[in-house]
């Protein structure tokens, strides 16, 4: 799996439909209903409703297509079906330790499901390009906007 390619995870790929649902099936008849409503008032250049309902379905629009591209570009991957798992690639979750003994697990997924605060790093971050295709034991160097930092692999496990 190269680079250019945007995996995402089982999960990943139903949120990002269920985004894209909500956003087509709710929330952009209910601001095309303001905005039809607030055109029929009249005067549309100091009609708060219609401006900012305008500018919301703009928004709207432009998500769903950007939602769009990425659900065509999707290549949906079961993590658990890796055939080696003994190595480090999409869906891994890594426990590494760096030079203080400190320790830090990450599962590597989807850029469109990333999320740092809960240890999901995104396939084409820093540290998951270093991470790919390491074993238990292999040290790994990732250059960070504080410097380099080096990571030893402690355990790989695929959930």
């Amino acid at each position: 799996m190269n680079a250019k390619t945007n995996p995402i995870t089982p999960a990943g790929y139903a949120a990002l439909k269920a985004r894209y649902d909500h956003l087509l099936g709710t929330e952009r008849p209910e601001i095309v209903e303001i905005v039809s409503w607030a055109a029929g008032n009249g005067d549309r250049s100091e009609n708060g409703d219609y401006i900012y309902g305008r500018k919301r379905m703009r928004e709207i629009d432009r998500e769903l297509g950007h939602i769009s591209r990425r659900m065509k570009a999707a290549r949906v991957v079961e993590p658990s079906q890796q055939p080696d798992k003994s190595k480090a690639f999409f869906g891994a979750t890594v426990t590494l330790a760096d030079e203080d003994d400190a320790e830090k697990t990450v599962t590597i997924v989807g850029d469109d499901e990333q999320d740092a605060g809960t240890g999901r790093i995104g396939w084409s971050s820093p540290l998951a390009r270093a991470l790919r295709g390491a074993s238990v034991g292999d040290l790994r160097t990732v250059r960070l906007p504080s410097g380099e930092k080096e990571w030893e692999i402690v355990a790989i496990r695929y959930d």
